[in-house]
C-alpha cells in the first residue's frame, strides 16, 4: 500500500488531461501541488503577481488551443486573480483556476485567509465553481472540472482546495484516476440547415463572412480556407479570429471595424456570422457594420447568442469546425456566382483605408505619430511573431495594421476591456510556443500594472519584446475627458514621461528609448537579436485619436 497526498492525485489527474505546463504563484496552501508537479514533470511558470498567472493561463489556452491552468493561493491570491477569471468568462477561454483555501476545520475561526467565500465570489464569473470537501473525490471532481472547462462553450472553472483536503494521505490504489478527460464533440448542424445556409449565400449579390475565435479554437482553419476558396466569399474577422484566414489572402477584408468603410449601395446583403458573438466588436445592434437589411446566418455553439441583438434569418447552434465541414460538403457540389467585382470592391476599400493615413505616415519630426509607430513595428517583426496588444488606445492603432498568417497569433482585448494584461499574456504565449518570437505592444498606462513581470521573463529566460507606446497619458481616458469635459478640465488622466526601459534594464532586460521614427526598426532588430527579454520605450504623440475609437463613439 502506497500512501500519497490528495494533492498528488490532483496533479496526476491533470497529467492525464494532457496538462504539461501551468502558471502559479506559491502559497503555503498549495505546497502539495507544487511538490507533485516536480514528481510528475509538470513545469510551473511562477509569476510575481497572481493576475499575471491567470492572464498567462488565458494566453496559453488561446494560442495553444489547450487547457490553461492557474494555481493561486488563498485569500488575496484568489482575489488578485478575479480580473483574469472575469476576462476568461466573458471571452469563453478554457482556464482551470486552482485556488487554495483555509482548512475546513477552521471554518468560522477568524483564521488567516479564511474569511471569504471564494466559491460564492467566483460563481457569477465561471462556468462552475466548487469547493472540494472529500479527499477521495478529488480526482473525479477534477475530471468534471476539466470537461466543463473545455466543453462547448468553453470557459473558466474554479476549484476551491482546502489545505487539509490537499494534505490528506490516501492509498493510491483506493482512488482510481479517471480516463478520457478531454472531449472533442461540439454540436454539429443538421444537413437541412446547411442547405438553407448555402442557398442564402448562393443567391446573395454581396455576401461576406464574419468569423470569430471559435473557428481557431475548434481547429477549423483548414475548413475555412477550403470554404472561402470554393465559394469566393470575402471574410472579415474579430480579433480572436484574426489570422485564421491569412492576412495575405486575397479574400481577407480585415478586422470587423473595417466593414464600416463599405458604403451604400455597396454593403453586404447576406452575412454568415461564424463562431463569434454580436456585441462590442460588432457595435451592438447598430447598422454601422452590419446593415439592417442584411440577412444574417448566425452559427455559434451557444444557442443563447443567436438572435440576441439582431433578427437572424437562419440561427444554427453548432461548432464552427463542424459547420464548415458540413458547408463544404454542399459547397463543392454547388455552382457559385462570379463574385469577382464584389471581391475587388472590398480589396479596393481596404487599400483606400490605408491611404487615409498617408499624412501621418509622412511625418518627419517627433513626437512619433502612433500610426507610424505601429506600422514600423509590424513591418519590422520576425516571421510568425505572436503579437499581444494591450492598452485602451494602443491596440486600436495596432488593429489598423495588424497582419497574421495563422490563427492564435494576435491576443488583445476582449469584452472585459482588461487593460494591463499584456505582460501576463506574453508570458503564456511565450511558454506555449518556445522559440517563437513574442511581441507585446502596451500603452504606458497599461504596462504599469504588471511591470514586475519583467523579472519573470528574465528568471524563465523568455525573450519577450515589449514595446511601450508612451504618450505620458491614460490616452483613451484623456481623450474622453477632453471631448466630454474640455481640455481645461483634465483630472486623473495624465502620466509622467517615465523611463520604462530603465525599469526593465534593472531586471536584466535589453532596453532602449526611441524618440525618432528612424530609430525604431533598428531598436526592434537589436531587441529580438538579443535573445533576452527587452523593453523599447517609444515616445509617441498623444493628440491623434484612432479611427476605431471614433466608431465606438458613434455607437454610443
Amino acid at each position: 500500500m502506497t500512501m500519497v497526498t490528495a494533492g498528488e492525485l490532483l496533479i496526476r489527474t491533470l497529467a492525464r488531461a494532457g496538462v504539461e505546463k501551468l502558471f502559479a504563484l506559491h502559497g503555503a496552501h498549495l505546497e502539495t501541488l507544487f511538490q507533485a508537479c516536480i514528481d510528475n514533470d509538470i513545469a510551473v511558470l511562477d509569476t510575481r503577481h497572481e493576475v499575471a498567472a491567470g492572464h498567462a493561463a488565458e494566453a496559453y489556452a488561446r494560442t495553444a488551443r489547450k487547457l490553461g491552468v492557474a494555481m493561486i493561493t488563498a485569500g488575496p491570491g484568489f482575489t488578485n486573480v478575479i480580473t483574469s477569471m472575469a476576462n476568461a468568462w466573458l471571452d469563453r477561454t478554457p482556464v482551470l483556476y486552482l485556488a487554495g483555501s483555509a482548512a475546513l476545520r477552521d471554518a468560522e475561526t477568524n483564521t488567516l485567509q479564511a474569511g471569504i467565500d471564494q466559491v460564492a465570489i467566483a460563481r457569477p464569473i465561471t462556468k462552475w465553481a466548487q469547493q472540494i470537501t472529500t479527499a477521495d473525490q478529488l480526482p473525479r471532481l477534477v475530471a468534471e472540472a476539466v470537461r466543463i472547462t473545455t466543453g462547448a462553450p468553453t470557459g473558466p472553472v474554479l476549484l476551491d482546495l482546502p489545505i487539509d483536503i490537499l494534505t490528506t494521505m490516501l492509498d493510491e490504489d483506493s482512488v482510481p484516476l479517471p480516463d478520457n478527460l478531454l472531449l472533442d464533440s461540439p454540436p454539429a448542424p443538421t444537413a437541412e440547415l446547411m442547405d438553407q445556409a448555402i442557398n442564402l449565400l448562393n443567391r446573395a449579390e454581396r455576401p461576406v463572412m464574419m468569423i470569430g475565435g471559435d473557428v481557431w479554437a475548434s481547429h477549423g482553419e483548414q475548413e475555412l480556407i477550403k470554404f472561402v476558396e470554393q465559394t469566393g466569399i470575402p471574410v472579415y474577422s474579430d480579433f480572436a479570429g484574426h489570422g485564421v484566414l491569412p492576412s495575405s489572402h486575397p479574400l481577407y477584408g480585415g478586422t470587423f471595424h473595417k466593414m464600416a468603410d463599405l458604403e451604400e449601395p455597396h454593403r453586404p446583403d447576406v452575412i454568415l456570422i461564424l463562431g463569434t458573438r454580436l456585441g462590442l466588436f460588432t457595435l451592438g445592434g447598430t447598422d454601422i457594420l452590419i446593415p439592417k437589411r442584411a440577412r444574417l446566418i448566425h452559427i455559434d455553439v451557444d444557442a443563447k447568442e443567436l438572435g440576441k441583438l439582431r433578427p437572424v434569418a437562419l440561427p444554427v447552434a453548432a461548432g464552427s469546425r463542424e459547420a464548415l465541414r458540413a458547408l463544404n460538403q454542399i459547397a463543392r457540389e454547388t455552382q457559385w456566382p462570379d463574385f469577382s467585382a464584389w471581391q475587388s470592391l472590398i480589396m479596393e476599400t481596404k487599400q483606400k483605408r490605408r491611404a487615409r493615413f498617408a499624412d501621418a505616415a509622412a511625418r518627419k519630426k517627433p513626437p512619433i505619430h502612433p500610426y507610424q509607430a505601429v506600422s514600423t513595428i509590424i513591418e519590422s517583426l520576425p516571421r510568425n511573431t505572436v503579437i499581444i496588444g494591450d492598452g485602451a488606445e494602443s491596440y486600436h492603432w495596432l488593429n489598423e495594421v495588424i497582419a497574421q498568417e495563422q490563427g492564435g497569433g494576435y491576443l488583445t482585448h476582449g469584452f472585459l476591456g482588461a487593460v494591463g494584461f499584456g505582460l501576463g499574456l506574453a508570458l503564456g504565449a511565450a511558454w506555449a510556443h518556445p522559440g517563437r518570437p513574442v511581441l507585446c505592444i502596451a500603452g504606458d498606462g497599461a504596462v504599469g500594472f504588471t511591470l514586475i513581470e519583467f523579472d519573470t521573463m528574465v528568471r524563465h529566460k523568455l525573450p519577450i519584446v515589449v514595446v511601450v507606446m508612451n504618450n505620458s497619458s491614460w490616452g483613451a481616458s484623456q481623450h474622453f475627458q477632453e471631448i466630454v469635459s474640455g481640455k481645461d478640465r483634465l483630472l486623473g488622466t495624465q502620466l509622467s514621461t517615465t523611463r520604462y526601459h530603465d525599469v526593465a534594464a534593472g531586471f536584466g532586460c535589453y532596453a532602449e528609448e526611441v524618440t525618432e521614427l528612424e530609430q525604431l526598426a533598428p531598436a526592434l532588430q537589436k531587441a529580438f537579436a538579443s535573445g533576452t527579454p527587452a523593453c523599447i520605450n517609444v515616445i509617441i504623440d498623444q493628440e491623434p485619436l484612432p479611427p476605431e475609437v471614433g466608431l465606438l463613439m458613434q455607437r454610443h
